[in-house]
């Protein structure tokens, strides 16, 4: 069964025209933690997007955080990033 907040993660992060978008969703591995409750969500996100060159790895998160600002800590209770401009390598 798909997570039907995967599908929301993706247009919100649609916005930064990443080259790179992929988002694995978690919950299963927290089942049974308290922030899986009431069926909030946990993802590991992989994001590799031009809008990131000259930014710190924390201005690139708070970037995707600002996006989904209203979506934490619910329906999405935990979301793992890493994020790196193009030219940058492996995140």
């Amino acid at each position: 069964m798909t997570n039907p907040h995967l599908a929301l993660l993706h247009e919100r992060l649609a916005t930064l025209n990443a080259s790179t978008l992929e988002i694995e969703d978690e919950s299963h591995l927290h089942a049974g933690h308290a922030g899986n409750q009431g069926g909030a969500s946990h993802f590991r996100a992989t994001i590799v997007a031009d809008c990131f060159s000259n930014q710190t790895m924390i201005a690139q998160h708070r970037l995707v955080y600002d996006l989904l600002r209203d979506l934490i800590p619910y329906p999405i209770h935990a979301l793992a990033l890493k994020t790196r401009a193009p030219s940058k390598g492996n995140p």
